[in-house]
């Protein structure tokens, strides 16, 4: 019954750039987390910073191409006239947050992402907006993740069966939002995700930074907590890449046997002896995140 729905909060992936105009409609396609294109503006945005060093002070986090401050300067280097239009930056969570309640806001553990979030004190950082000359009024404003973002319109929830009024929270990003489920909500906890990346996700009760930036520091979607997070870009996309290109005899025998072919794959790994004989496979199939942030990879 739509009156048993108290309350919905959003999670999605993190990093990408959802760009609206004037009128709130999207201006182009998303730049999205795994996209690489950005290696001359995190150059930039470093050296704005006054270095490397510097911008790990400011936001905890060094600049790389996945994330969102890059991917605005791209637009603002190699499409201008788009980027004149820009009058909100969204999260891809955060667009659907608008179109269920008409508000402009994210939360923190998504906010961390961009590489404008002050860590510390979990609010944007005006220094390093200032130094980017990005103007904070396309940003939409942080809320913690469970405070309450906005409600449901009429027509969101006449699309949705659901009550107008309906509050909708913040939410979190994909991994603090899985770390939840998992139980990583103390600090000697760790999780390991694996889905086209894979992340190592670790609790911290205070922000903890890696001063040569391997890791990534974020805040957590749990008030007053943050985590540590390590992401390779290729762990699922690996064993799709295997598919696509070695995985031609699996994909025809599970065609036969009507299964999935990774079905097949990865029960032939399992035989595998450990350590497959001295065979390494190195993973850098969309560049490199941590601990080698290397988009060339």
């Amino acid at each position: 019954k739509p009156a048993d729905v108290k309350g919905i909060g959003l999670s999605g992936q993190m990093h990408g750039s959802v760009f609206l105009d004037k009128n709130h409609e999207v201006i182009r396609p998303a730049l999205l987390w795994n996209d690489q294109r950005t290696v001359a503006e995190c150059a930039e945005i470093e050296k704005r910073a006054g270095g490397r060093k510097k911008l790990i002070g400011m936001v905890a986090n060094p600049a790389l191409t996945g994330f969102t401050a890059p991917k605005i300067l791209w637009l603002r280097n190699n499409e201008p006239k788009n980027y004149d239009k820009v009058v909100q930056v969204l999260l891809p969570k955060d667009y659907v947050r608008y179109q269920l309640t008409g508000e402009f806001a994210t939360e923190v553990s998504d906010a961390s992402g961009t590489l404008l979030l002050d860590v510390s004190k979990r609010q944007w950082s005006q220094l390093l907006l200032t130094k980017l000359e990005l103007d904070n009024a396309i940003l939409p404003k942080v809320y913690e993740s469970e405070d309450v973002t906005g409600t449901l319109t009429k027509a969101a929830a006449q699309k949705l069966g659901l009550l107008e009024g309906t509050p909708v929270v913040g939410g979190g990003g994909d991994q603090a939002a899985g770390a939840i489920g998992n139980g990583i909500v103390k600090s000697g906890v760790v999780s390991a995700t694996m889905g086209t990346s894979g992340v190592v996700f670790a609790h911290s009760d205070a922000m903890q930074v890696d001063p040569e930036g391997r890791v990534h520091t974020f805040c957590h979607a749990v008030r007053n907590q943050w985590h540590v997070m390590g992401c390779v870009l290729s762990a699922g996309g690996s064993l799709q890449w295997y598919r696509n290109h070695l995985g031609d005899a699996e994909v025809r025998q599970a065609k036969k046997d009507k299964v999935d072919p990774y079905q097949l794959i990865t029960a032939q790994a399992s035989e595998a002896a450990a350590g497959c004989e001295g065979l390494f496979f190195l993973p850098y199939l969309t560049g490199e995140r941590t601990p080698h942030a290397d988009p060339h990879a």
